[in-house]
């Protein structure tokens, strides 16, 4: 792996088979009370410029079991939120930490924080990517369907970070990746202009949900309305009209079909309760694996 972890357009599918492969290992060793404090002294710096509970909690808690300290720093009470540069806070903190994760909005923020750190930085979402989530997302399909290559990916719902990364993600590892998105929500050009020259796999674009997720071995959907967007709503309600998944799209799926959500959800809006439920254990198992992905990425980035 490279020194960052910043979006999965940077990874090779090696790269993310490897820390598939040591997230698989890190959650063997957690459910069997193997010792594997391999980041033990080490520290790192979070940032959160957006709220969190999954991120902030699994960084935290992952860092705690692999033996090292994670220190939460807050916008709104750090020299960050009062507009000290970012090149200034990325150089102070590679003095005083092993590693940065910070969830932002704006990717070039992450990336020009890098630039400057001598440290690992982790991208833990901005409005560009989710790359820990689509690890974990990946993590789980592969643990369920037993393998990632060959099977189809459907997504349905804004082109935001999570399609953007399921896209990079899904193609880099062998999928055929389905996209439903209404007219004016595509996903981002950069992805689209990646998705084209994706070899070997299938990817297509489309207005209808039953159309992407026609014969999918996997679907999965997000909130239409994202963090920064709660004005947008109503009118995304309007836009995301049809765009549920709810019993009858899941009808048109291959059977024994998976369903993704990266939380939290509005049950009723872009997925429906009953799906929701059915498919809960799945989408649990999804969140925990954000635990276990992160520790790999930790431990492939701060590891001596």
């Amino acid at each position: 792996m490279k020194k960052d972890l910043l979006k999965l357009l940077d990874l090779t599918r090696e790269d993310i088979h490897e820390i598939l492969d040591t997230a698989d290992q890190m959650k063997f060793s957690q459910k069997h009370h193997i010792p594997h404090d391999h980041l033990k002294g080490k520290t790192l710096a979070m940032i959160f410029e957006k709220n969190s509970t999954r991120t902030r909690v699994s960084f935290e808690v992952g860092m705690y079991q692999l033996g090292g300290h994670a220190l939460f720093l807050s916008s709104h009470e750090s020299q960050i939120g009062r507009g000290e540069p970012v090149e200034d806070t990325a150089r102070v903190l590679a003095r005083y930490c092993d590693g940065i994760m910070i969830r932002t909005f704006a990717q070039t923020e992450v990336e020009e924080l890098a630039k400057k750190a001598s440290i690992p930085v982790i991208n833990g979402l901005t409005d560009f990517a989710h790359p820990c989530q689509v690890l974990a997302d990946l993590m789980t399909i592969r643990e369920r369907m037993t393998r990632l290559e060959g099977l189809k990916l459907a997504f349905i719902g804004d082109g935001n970070n999570m399609a953007n990364s399921l896209i990079v993600g899904g193609l880099k590892c062998g999928m055929d990746v389905s996209v439903a998105c209404p007219e004016g929500y595509d996903p981002d050009p950069v992805v689209l202009d990646f998705a084209k020259t994706a070899e070997g796999n299938r990817f297509e674009l489309v207005r209808s949900p039953a159309q992407a997720v026609a014969d999918a071995d996997v679907v999965i959907t997000d909130v239409w309305a994202s963090m920064g967007q709660e004005e947008e709503r109503a009118v995304r309600a309007k836009a995301f009209t049809g765009y549920c998944v709810d019993q009858k799209l899941m009808e048109l799926t291959h059977p024994g079909c998976m369903v993704q959500h990266c939380l939290p959800a509005h049950k009723g809006e872009e997925i429906s309760a009953e799906v929701f439920e059915a498919h809960a254990d799945e989408i649990f198992e999804e969140a925990e694996n954000r635990l276990h992905a992160q520790k790999a990425v930790l431990y492939l980035l701060m590891r001596d």
